[in-house]
């Protein structure tokens, strides 16, 4: 959906101007929502029920691997810095920030007067130990070194001021701080919790962890001495796990949650000609597209470790059906990384059909004449198993002979991470900057985090490496063009969809901005009723 005219620049204009451009930056710290809750009157107090699609793996954003997790970060932490409506980078817990011109330093300037949930203050020696946590600490588990690899070290300037201090220009280093790897987590907390610091986290953020129960429920309270003050209007959040999409959506409609991430595609049709009506109950909020959907092959496990193989799964693939039969038009058919109207995505690529001939061909080039069996791995709902069972159709009939394997969230990312696989579902949740929809899903420093498919490419690394030391946009994005010439003939992944972003809220929600990354910040929302 296209936005309006505002007078501000849309979120492509943005984008294209070109992310990251080394200069001094400080911003007032007017956000989101503040005028919605102006104009219509503040409801202060209550409790706002949230219905997720799966239950969070973990709740320390420092090894976290999973989207469904960062919907409770945005409410449990402060990062250093976060986007607005428009993609445009906002100070939180950093107030301005100065790029050196050759790209390679960064200065933060932090706020004073934070405390973490536990009294802990935080200052530069915090700052310093959340990277050091994420970086150099040599045994925690980190996932958040791949997002953070071009930063080396990391010092103290002054008690309120930290230097980030790079091998290479890397142009989407804010963007990475806007998620987990900008999240501060409380020192005294971490060092006395070690790795279990996940079941009793501490942030900043506007709302502090009171309890989670498993496949139930994690509940956060008002913090009381939040740094902005008069933030956040709520007296509680509790988050309700769904991994049914019908049971998800079914709880908005009876009033149960107020709202939903992730409203199943195939529905979006109909839920929107329900939510046009003046008796509905909830609105449906669509967004233009930042995820893609794909399917991850093992290149190091048979069959697909022979490129033949992968070239037969892609041939035997129909994305228009895909996007357009199974999800009812609520997402586009996708031959790359890079979602439509995103920054790095080019309109003169083109979807080639399908072609059953061709996956046959391939399939006796690779010696397997009479085809061959394999699994996907794929997360639990309606959605995914409706796409699954469409792809296992068309795979078929070149003999491709696809078996479904469902595994709930924690397993799925241990088989995931540990490459215990052939294939698998991939959602990704997509970023501002199109680095990181990308690199760590291609090169050598994502085996073991987000590089499912344990592909590596020395031409794709040198390509993407230089990508991230740009800060021109249209420079990177030639270069992105070029590596995905390169995929589409090696196939680690055959790209599927890239699908809209839909959320169901109640109408008696009120100062709720939906952003473009997909997740649901609740500082400044109420409950009218």
């Amino acid at each position: 959906m296209d936005r309006k005219a505002t007078g501000r620049p849309t979120r492509r204009e943005f984008l294209r101007a070109g992310i990251g451009v080394a200069a001094t930056t400080a911003f007032s710290l007017a956000m989101p929502g503040e005028k919605e809750a102006s104009a219509q009157g503040v409801r202060r107090g209550g409790t706002l029920r949230i219905g997720l699609d799966g239950d969070p793996p973990t709740l320390d954003p420092h090894r976290s691997g999973a989207y469904v997790e960062r919907q409770v970060y945005q409410n449990l932490y402060d990062k250093l810095v976060d986007t607005d409506p428009h993609l445009a980078i906002v100070p939180r817990l950093a107030t301005s920030w100065t790029i050196s011109a050759d790209g390679k330093t960064a200065t933060f300037k932090l706020r004073q007067g934070v405390r973490f949930h536990d009294g802990t203050p935080f200052n530069a020696a915090a700052a310093v130990y959340n990277f050091h946590r994420m970086l150099f600490e040599p045994t925690f588990p980190s996932v958040r070194r791949s997002e953070l690899r071009p930063v080396k070290q990391v010092v103290a300037v002054d008690a309120y001021t930290i230097k980030l201090v790079m091998d290479q220009a890397y142009s989407p280093l804010l963007y990475v701080l806007t998620d987990r790897a900008g999240m501060m987590v409380s020192p005294t907390a971490a060092r006395k919790a070690g790795l279990d610091f996940g079941l009793h986290p501490v942030g900043t953020g506007p709302f502090a962890f009171v309890e989670r129960v498993l496949q139930d429920h994690i509940t956060l309270r008002r913090a009381p001495d939040y740094w902005a003050k008069g933030e956040p209007y709520l007296d509680e959040l509790v988050y309700r796990p769904f991994s049914d999409d019908n049971a998800r959506v079914a709880n908005l409609k009876s009033g149960d949650v107020d709202i939903i991430n992730l409203v199943p595609l195939p529905q979006v049709k109909t839920l929107g000609q329900q939510a046009a009506q003046p008796a509905s109950p909830f609105l449906l909020i669509e967004r233009g597209p930042i995820a893609w959907a794909a399917l991850s092959l093992n290149v190091n496990t048979p069959p697909f470790d022979n490129k033949l193989a992968r070239q037969a799964f892609l041939a035997a693939i129909d994305q228009n059906a895909l996007a357009g039969a199974v999800l009812q038009g609520a997402a586009y058919p996708a031959y790359s990384f890079f979602p439509n109207g995103t920054p790095a995505f080019d309109p003169s690529w083109k979807l080639p059909p399908q072609n059953v001939a061709l996956a046959k061909e391939k399939l006796q080039q690779a010696g397997m004449p009479n085809g061959v069996e394999f699994t996907v791995i794929t997360p639990p709902g309606q959605q995914h198993l409706a796409i699954l069972q469409a792809v296992q159709s068309m795979v078929g009939e070149a003999g491709l002979k696809l078996k479904i394997e469902v595994l709930e969230g924690g397993v799925l990312v241990q088989r995931l991470t540990q490459m215990q696989n052939q294939a698998a579902f991939i959602d990704w949740s997509g970023r501002p900057d199109p680095d990181f929809d990308i690199y760590p899903f291609v090169t050598k420093s994502g085996i073991g985090a987000f590089n499912f498919a344990g592909y590596t490419n020395p031409q794709v690394q040198e390509i993407l490496d230089h990508a991230r030391a740009l800060y021109d946009m249209s420079q990177r994005r030639n270069l992105y063009a070029d590596a995905t010439k390169i995929l589409a003939d090696d196939v680690p992944y055959v790209w599927m969809y890239f699908p809209k972003e839909y959320k169901l809220i109640s109408k008696k929600v009120g100062g709720y901005v939906d952003q473009p990354d997909g997740m649901m910040r609740f500082r400044t929302v109420w409950r009218t009723g």
